[in-house]
């Protein structure tokens, strides 16, 4: 196989030579279409053959969940996320960023372990980084976290527990140099600061974000656990954003005015948070790698003097989600909670 770092997305300037660098990519791979498919299911991911030689000859981009699939696929998975920032920028129709052809450095990306990635349909934006998801619902599976069940160490209950659902492990220093930090000079996105009066009417677009309860911008919602150690899976937590570069949150538009949120991590993979509705963390939101069977979102524009924001609302349900005991502090989780007026259940969607 030749060296697929040579094949730069930095340098597409449009979306033509965008899908250009994707046959390079392709044919510097060796794989065949049908190859490409059964690598795509053995990662978890849907990439049919004949999707992939329409978008090949056509010129306009790929979805961002199939880009994702494809690169890894080809086994490039360690710059998945590089692709996906080319796709972005492109789509956004920045040329200007783009340098000028050359050589390009493979990026180093230590400490990742291969394995199945994310088992939700195609329609799902796809991670940034080599995912380690398991097929089956459920959790998001770490490689060396342990299991969230009460089931009997050693038992088969114990064990088949175990390959359904396991925490994600604490950001540690090897993970945050294989994302790219979040945007933190990035403009407000939908939050009011803008001066637009119609500024929070607007629906979200999709994309890489952050969220942030609208009293603490400095915090952000990401992976956290719960403070009373009753659950050891990962959840939503409030933290201070410069500290909490990766999990990447990306807004999912779905149909109905409805969004997913997806959290993207480099050993982790990719997961949908999905509010848990029994035991002692019923109401807290935990990233689950079924995305199809993730809570859906409705962001509902609300504004209290100069606060401006988003009530996020599980549908189906009749909650809001806010922060725990309306706690202002560093590592309160976010939970569904009966809808009020009160200011921990307005948040920022900010661009990052």
């Amino acid at each position: 196989m030749a060296d697929l770092g040579d094949v730069s997305p930095r340098e597409a300037r449009d979306a033509a030579g965008f899908i250009d660098l994707m046959r390079q990519l392709k044919e510097r791979s060796g794989l065949t279409y049908r190859d490409l498919e059964e690598r795509a299911a053995r990662n978890g991911d849907v990439l049919a053959r004949s999707t992939l030689a329409d978008i090949l000859r056509r010129t306009s981009l790929p979805r961002p969940d199939v880009l994702a699939a494809f690169v890894r696929a080809c086994g490039d998975g360690s710059r998945a996320g590089t692709w996906l920032d080319a796709r972005q920028r492109i789509a956004a129709g920045d040329t200007a960023g783009a340098p000028v052809p050359g050589p390009a450095a493979v990026t180093p990306n230590p400490g990742l372990v291969a394995g199945p990635a994310n088992s939700g349909p195609a329609a799902q934006s796809a991670p940034s980084a080599p995912s380690v998801l398991p097929a089956s619902p459920g959790p998001i599976t770490g490689a060396a976290a342990p299991a969230g069940t009460a089931a009997p160490a050693g038992t088969g209950a114990a064990v088949a527990a175990r390959s359904r659902r396991s925490r994600w492990r604490v950001v540690t220093l090897a993970a945050l140099l294989v994302v790219p930090p979040l945007a933190v000079g990035a403009g407000w996105f939908l939050s009011g600061d803008s001066g637009d009066p119609d500024t929070a009417s607007r629906p979200p677009a999709d994309g890489w974000v952050t969220i942030r309860p609208a009293r603490t911008p400095g915090l952000c919602l990401t992976d956290g656990r719960d403070r009373d150690g009753a659950y050891a899976s990962a959840v939503a937590v409030q933290l201070p954003c410069v500290q909490a570069p990766v999990p990447r949150t990306y807004l999912e538009r779905a149909e109905g005015g409805l969004y997913r949120i997806q959290w993207h991590h480099p050993r982790e993979g990719r997961g949908c948070l999905t509010v848990m509705s029994t035991g002692r963390v019923k109401g807290m939101l935990e990233p689950r790698n079924d995305c199809a069977r993730a809570t859906l979102f409705r962001l509902e524009p609300t504004a209290a003097g100069s606060a401006e924001g988003f009530r996020l609302r599980p549908a189906g349900g009749s909650g809001c989600i806010g922060i725990a005991d309306d706690d202002t502090t560093e590592g309160a989780e976010a939970i569904e909670e009966r809808c009020t007026d009160a200011a921990d259940q307005r948040f920022l969607v900010r661009t990052g």
